[in-house]
């Protein structure tokens, strides 16, 4: 199945080249006076100086050349040399029976790429904050986007898992509890299955032990001594940080799962340490680092750069790496062992200098050569009110389970003043208030551009009006309903027909775009135009269930097309929230 546009676009390119003009001059657009047109071709303006005509004369001959077949009703020119043209309604209703007859929903798959979606970035030992919001819904998204497109996709969270922050637990938990057979040389295996340190003592001393590391020479002389001796893989202190790193994961994974938030693989910096040596030798063998007052260096800048590009620094002074060395070998290792041939970065607009320097070092040194994608998609951040980064009172960042727990109770109070899930059992409608809570807070991020700062406003996100998530909710379980009361009465979808109410065939248009959106959505990485396209269809459905009254209706062809066009409606709103990553509750 072809979109409609590209089949409109490939018959006004034909008008344009029977005129003996490009055919790419042909393109055609949703039209931005809907009233007037279903779409239209602005071609004949952009063409007109080179052919040597005017473009209103020139879209005119464009428009007697172009064969209306059965698709196209009307072809008028308007203005300056717009084109409008107008469906004839049996082709609309075309469309959507061939979506309908198609699991995929007339959506082709695409040639699959090896991809490895880099997403999430939580630190072991800290709790998951405000900070972690964007790059875990909007790299779910993409993700999602990616592998129904039909790519080969693997969405990885990259722990921050080594580093001086491990270092200074170790050494601080060795202060305090020194008798534990993880810092006793003569201990054998196994060591303690359970963990010394809940997640809640993990959180407290995570910003004692750096307080104290900044301010205590001699306790940071400890924190020295403990980094290498783990990083020489001690036994002992090896298992203490895998204690460290599982109680986290467990953490992050209940915060996770209830954003409906999955990743394939829960590697992190400690994933690649072995190799780092390894990497540095050959990139040494290669001949592109160089030595800087003591550290290792390899330069980035180029001759055509507009500003200054600092080299990317991958061995400090006293040998000791950093988190670019680390990038470096994780992108060698995606490369060489998960076999990608494309890596996207979902993380903070602020990173985006370091993901500069990092892919001009991997085309430098080999790590990833021209026919690897590399790319960073950034976001912005999430604003208070006031217009600043949010923040608690206190000055920290919001946890976000906090905000999480926030937006259910928000939605609870939602539910019970539109008098929904009343009369359900508490556990149900504990259920659907977490799911409706959710729902509020991912749509409020995801209908902004990811690159956009936004005001986190949870008292709009929660409205059951407007362009909201339980809005989207509310309208996908009502058709639910509709097809069920529909069932009920022993009443069928049939074949779905030439619509004659404009609110229907609004319905079908809007439908017929779903490829289009998704195709625009996956290239620029961009759920945002999934979130406005969904708010599209639940507000056109509704206009269309408000103007037909389906279990009402008299003629049962009609009555059978519009069920079929409500299931097709249906579909499709499942399709999209899925890929938002926005679960549907089955009732309200």
């Amino acid at each position: 199945m072809t979109s409609i546009t590209k089949h409109l676009s490939t018959r006004l390119g034909d008008g344009f080249a029977a005129r003996g003009l490009d055919p790419a001059f042909g393109e055609v657009a949703v039209s931005q006076r809907p009233e007037l047109a279903d779409f239209q071709c602005n071609g004949a303006m952009a063409a007109a100086k080179g052919a040597g005509r005017a473009p209103r004369d020139l879209a005119e001959a464009v428009v007697a050349a172009v064969d209306p077949g059965e698709v196209i009703q009307s072809l008028e020119v308007a203005g300056p040399g717009f084109i409008n043209m107008r469906l004839i309604d049996g082709y609309v209703a075309s469309v959507a029976a061939e979506m309908a007859g198609d699991e995929r929903l007339g959506v082709p798959l695409v040639s699959p790429v090896r991809t490895v979606v880099d997403y999430g970035g939580p630190n072991v030992a800290k709790q998951l904050h405000v900070g972690h919001l964007r790059p875990a819904i909007i790299g779910e998204s993409i993700k999602r986007m990616l592998r129904f497109a039909g790519h080969d996709v693997v969405g990885d969270v990259h722990l921050g898992d080594r580093g001086a922050p491990m270092g200074q637990l170790i050494a601080i938990i060795r202060r305090r509890q020194p008798d534990l057979p993880y810092f006793d040389p003569e201990a054998t295996h196994p060591y303690p299955k359970r963990s010394p340190v809940t997640m809640d003592d993990l959180e407290a001393l995570y910003p004692e032990a750096a307080g104290r590391a900044a301010s205590d020479p001699g306790f940071a002389e400890e924190v020295k001594a403990a980094s290498l001796t783990l990083q020489k893989a001690d036994p002992g202190y090896v298992a203490l940080w895998q204690h460290f790193r599982t109680t986290s994961i467990e953490a992050m994974r209940r915060v996770y799962d209830t954003l409906d938030v999955h990743f394939d693989v829960w590697f992190g910096e400690a994933q690649v340490q072995d190799r780092i040596p390894v990497m540095m030798e050959r990139i040494r063998r290669a001949g592109v680092l160089t030595d800087s007052q003591g550290a290792l260096v390899v330069e980035v800048a180029e001759p055509t750069d507009t500003a200054p590009m600092p080299p990317l620094l991958l061995v400090r002074s006293d040998g000791g790496y950093l988190y670019a060395t680390t990038d470096l070998a994780t992108i060698e290792e995606r490369v060489d062992d998960l076999g990608a041939e494309a890596i996207l970065y979902v993380v903070d607009a602020r990173q985006s200098l370091h993901f500069e320097q990092l892919f001009r070092a991997c085309r430098r040194t080999g790590i990833a050569g021209p026919g690897i994608l590399l790319e960073h998609d950034p976001f912005g951040t999430v604003n208070g009110t006031d217009g600043r980064p949010l923040r608690t009172r206190d000055g920290g960042l919001p946890a976000l389970q906090g905000l999480i727990d926030d937006a259910v109770a928000k939605a609870a109070v939602r539910l019970d003043e539109n008098d929904l899930a009343a009369g359900y059992d508490p556990a149900e409608r504990e259920r659907i208030a977490t799911t409706v809570g959710v729902a509020a807070l991912k749509y409020g991020d995801l209908a902004n551009h990811r690159t956009s700062d936004y005001i986190f406003d949870l008292d709009r996100f929660v409205s059951f009006e407007g362009k909201t998530g339980p809005y989207l909710l509310y309208g996908a379980v009502r058709i639910r309903s509709i097809l069920r009361n529909a069932a009920q009465r022993g009443l069928e979808p049939g074949a779905l027909i030439a619509p004659t109410v404009p609110a229907e065939r609004n319905l079908m248009l809007r439908l017929s775009r779903l490829e289009d959106v998704l195709a625009r959505a996956t290239e620029l990485r961009a759920p945002n135009h999934l979130a406005e396209y969904t708010y599209d269809v639940a507000t056109d459905f509704n206009r269309f269930y408000e103007a037909c009254h389906i279990l009402s209706e008299p003629d049962p062809d009609r009555q059978a097309a519009w069920l079929a066009l409500v299931g097709l409606t249906l579909r499709v709103l499942e399709l999209l929230l899925d890929l938002l990553a926005i679960p549907i509750p089955d009732r309200m």
